[in-house]
């Protein structure tokens, strides 16, 4: 672009104004500022390589050179970081999280401590405070964690649970319950 004027401040700054209208300041340090013609997009490329962009909207784009992450903030206070190998974390006003693993993973962060992961096949996992997680399998079965016992839910109906000791008691769908001790024995089976 053909330069309409050049001003030179004493700090060492030197504005161009151009022709189209845009300003640029350029600072002894290296930085240097853009501004659009309507000066409702502002670009100040740092002199570490950072980039930080203010759209007219608000939005402000600041990309980090080292680091070669993206983090852009919303005016209704979403702010997005995009990293080099593909994660995308949103940061919600509210305080929530999601975060997009590169395998395409999400996870969810909640304010009250609980968490939900959702896997690219489906699988979903939920923990909730006291550490407890249920985990929804993409084949109908479903499974829940605690401090006490692991229990499997089968869709026909079928529950296996396997205790800290060891023990193991399954209940089908017939009514029948079978318990194994620790070391796999049938110490009880219901056979109707």
């Amino acid at each position: 672009e053909e330069i309409q004027r050049e001003i030179a401040y004493p700090d060492g700054k030197v504005e161009k104004v151009l022709k189209n209208g845009c300003h640029l300041i350029f600072f002894p340090n290296g930085t240097w500022k853009k501004v659009s013609s309507d000066a409702k997009t502002v670009t100040i490329t740092f002199f570490n390589g950072d980039v930080k962009q203010v759209m007219p909207d608000q939005t402000v784009i600041y990309y980090y050179a080292d680091a070669k992450t993206t983090h852009t903030t919303y005016p209704d206070g979403l702010e997005v970081l995009q990293f080099p190998n593909g994660q995308i974390e949103k940061h919600y006003p509210d305080g929530r999280k999601e975060i997009t693993f590169p395998d395409q993973t999400i996870k969810n962060l909640f304010l009250d401590g609980q968490e939900e992961s959702i896997f690219p096949d489906g699988t979903i996992v939920r923990v909730q405070r006291d550490g407890s997680k249920t985990i929804e399998f993409n084949n109908g079965q479903r499974e829940l964690h605690t401090a006490q016992f692991k229990r499997r839910e089968y869709p026909d109906g079928t529950v296996k649970t396997v205790y800290m000791n060891g023990h193991q008691e399954t209940k089908y769908i017939s009514g029948r319950v079978r318990v194994k001790d620790k070391d796999g024995n049938i110490i009880m089976d219901t056979k109707l």
